[in-house]
């Protein structure tokens, strides 16, 4: 199995870099270079890169909430271009790019980009939905640049890539006072659109089996279950004690595609909850609900939603997105009734359920969602220069760790002086 992530990043790269995808000889003789160019001014300093030059990529997500947040990122681009007077620059949103979701990994993307805008531009810049630029620094960090002369070097006769670090493009907050002469920076919060959404609005499923019955159980009721107003233990035995509910599925030491599936009946069939939302967990993840509550006042329930950490298999030939199990799967009642109305199912019960849903909703059609708060590992598994910019939900397994501890440290609340504390947690739209 091969997977990859999204994460908070930036991406620069040179039409001339990628002309061994799509050749660039048009963009590398300078022959259909529009001839028109507004005045340097301020970057005459340099061999000037202007904004027409550049082509903005936003890492944008067919969910409405995230491609409105994409579409306020290219606004507030078309507005430093104006006040700048320059033209306006080309905005791509990824997720309008082609009908293949598999794009958000960038490499399935290039032809198409490469095909489009190589030959009348020489940069592209591949944005999260939350990086914040400053176009007139961009700007200048980039002249500073021979496009040419970084195709030649990167190739290096098939060597490999190499990385230029470049202070500007900072990885501090937003916020930050060292922002002045960043060209770019992130704007990483816990989005809250409104009023978090009701306890009684999430279903939670916790997948467990006898064996963990006596260790991972009790970490959850010492940590996050007293947070959930409606909760079932699903398990290969039933235990009065905790209570299990037993579904007749065996337990199997892989992949638990059959038990996910029988979840998703349950909780479809109304019986237990009527719940809009249904979110399925591990039991050794850790998770803040409070947080989720706060997160999925950004999403429609009445869309077909399956947000969670996202990961990709076999995307640079037709593969699909899914959302990984561990760090929780949260799903709409909606998306849990088209995923069963559309006949998928498991072709092995010990298949992985996180996998086959995601082929499944690549599928029907149905996109994956990502959130960069849930996390597949435990929190020493992270850089931790990512950790403490996030007010992260999840965490996973309890190997060599105190679970209790990591989550009294990164999840439980209210905790502000916790390293991922951060000042805006909130946004309002």
């Amino acid at each position: 199995m091969s997977g990859c992530t999204a994460g908070y990043s930036v991406i620069y790269f040179c039409c001339s870099l990628l002309s061994f995808v799509t050749p660039c000889g048009a963009f590398n003789d300078g022959s259909s270079k529009k001839q028109e160019r507004s005045d340097p001014r301020v970057f005459d300093q340099f061999t000037a890169t202007e904004v027409r030059d550049v082509v903005f990529v936003i890492q944008s997500q067919k969910n409405t909430y995230h491609s409105h947040r994409a579409e306020q990122r290219r606004t507030e681009l078309l507005h430093q271009a104006q006040i700048l007077n320059q033209s306006s620059p080309d905005v791509v949103l990824l997720h309008k790019l082609s009908d293949y979701d598999g794009n958000w990994s960038v490499l399935p993307a290039l032809p198409s980009l490469v095909s489009q805008y190589c030959r009348t531009s020489s940069w592209f810049v591949f944005l999260e939905e939350e990086t914040n630029v400053n176009l007139h620094n961009l700007l200048v960090v980039l002249s500073k640049f021979n496009t040419q002369k970084i195709a030649l070097y990167i190739w290096e006769e098939g060597k490999g890539p190499a990385l230029t670090a470049v202070n500007e493009f900072c990885s501090e907050l937003n916020s930050s006072p060292s922002m002045g002469e960043c060209a770019t920076a992130i704007n990483i919060y816990l989005p809250v659109c409104g009023n978090p959404v009701q306890k009684e609005d999430i279903f939670v499923a916790i997948k467990t089996c006898h064996r963990f019955h006596g260790d991972r159980v009790p970490i959850v009721k010492q940590t996050w279950e007293k947070d959930a107003a409606s909760l079932e233990y699903y398990s290969d035995i039933t235990d009065p004690y905790i209570p299990t509910v037993h579904l007749g599925i065996p337990n199997t030491e892989r992949g638990h595609c059959a038990k996910t599936f029988a979840i998703l009946r349950r909780f479809a069939s109304g019986a237990v909850t009527q719940a809009p939302w249904l979110l399925i967990v591990d039991d050794d993840t850790l998770i803040s609900l409070t947080r989720l509550r706060g997160l999925l006042s950004c999403y429609d329930p009445n869309e077909a939603v399956s947000v969670g950490e996202r990961y990709g298999y076999g995307l640079s030939s037709d593969g699909y997105s899914y959302i990984t199990g561990g760090g929780g799967m949260v799903f709409s009642r909606v998306a849990v009734q088209n995923i069963l109305a559309g006949g998928c199912g498991c072709r092995i019960s010990d298949a992985p359920d996180d996998m086959v849903l995601g082929m499944c909703l690549t599928t029907l059609g149905l996109p994956v969602t990502h959130s960069p708060l849930f996390h597949q590992a435990r929190p020493h598994d992270y850089v931790k220069e990512l950790l403490v910019r996030q007010s992260p939900i999840s965490f996973h397994k309890h190997w060599n760790i105190n679970p209790v501890a990591v989550y009294q440290h990164w999840l439980a609340e209210p905790n502000h002086n916790r390293p991922g504390s951060l000042t805006k947690t909130r946004e309002e739209l």
